[in-house]
């Protein structure tokens, strides 16, 4: 079966660049589970000595499976940095959930997977069990692809009207760049700033500072990889901060390395 690809992936912070190989898909899903999933992904590796990889996650839920293991883990946005070190020969398969989606599925505040994992049984039982099962038995991404739609389709809910308004404003964000602060993302929705506070904490499971500095730093990753990188300063100013050192000190708690540490990195790479 012929599938779309999902757009190249965002907030890659370190990526093969030793020996080894690597291989990394993203397609979109059935047209009917396209409000509440956002992509399957792929991703599996052979590296003879470990090899350690960086990303900046998203305000996501992610449903994945290992090929190690027969048991499906639900995790939530992370806090910080993601990292992994991988070593040997393996694979993961996942699911990303649009932001807010997952929240009927848990059936409980988004919050309260932040930054940690679930097993899938929790939330779907022993037919995430069998799922867990069913996906290690599986022998290429396309199968995989079929048994995830085959379990969500029938879960494919209309998704309540505050849920669709969650998710379409932290999309928005991703992308609109006059939203720089979090009244601005307020009034779009005609909600005061606690009120929305309150529902990305129910349905997002961060906070609406959190989702903005997080898609501000995405961008500036992505510029900074650039082969003809902005000044600091243009690139503060454009992704909203209101000065350099603000971006810098932002730059470095999240990322783990200073601007000019990253982008030298990458010149290097």
């Amino acid at each position: 079966m012929k599938r779309t690809a999902a757009s190249a992936p965002r907030g890659l912070l370190r990526t093969n660049g030793r020996a080894g190989t690597s291989e990394h898909q993203r397609v979109l899903p059935d047209l009917r589970l396209r409000p509440m999933i956002a992509h399957f992904w792929w991703v599996s590796w052979s590296f003879p000595e470990p090899f350690v990889t960086e990303t900046l996650p998203h305000p996501s839920v992610h449903l994945t499976f290992e090929s190690a293991s027969a048991r499906g883990e639900i995790g939530g946005p992370a806090p910080g940095r993601f990292v992994r070190t991988l070593e040997g020969s393996g694979h993961v398969f996942g699911i990303k959930f649009r932001p807010a989606a997952f929240q009927p599925l848990l059936g409980a505040a988004l919050s309260t997977l932040q930054g940690t994992t679930l097993a899938i049984e929790r939330v779907f039982g022993t037919a995430g069990i069998a799922l867990g099962k069913a996906m290690q038995r599986a022998t290429d991404f396309e199968a995989r692809i079929e048994l995830a739609e085959a379990f969500f389709l029938p879960r494919a809910r209309p998704l309540p009207s505050e849920v669709e308004r969650m998710r379409d404003l932290v999309e928005r964000m991703a992308d609109d760049r006059s939203l720089v602060r979090v009244e601005d993302a307020a009034a779009l929705v005609e909600l005061d700033v606690r009120a929305l506070q309150r529902r990305f904490r129910r349905y997002v499971g961060v906070t609406p500072k959190w989702v903005l500095m997080r898609y501000r730093l995405h961008e500036a990753v992505e510029r900074l990889k650039g082969k003809r990188p902005p000044s600091l300063a243009a690139l503060a100013a454009e992704l909203g901060y209101t000065d350099q050192a603000h971006f810098a000190r932002d730059f470095k708690a999240v990322v783990g390395r200073t601007t000019a540490e990253f982008a030298r990195n990458e010149r290097a790479r």
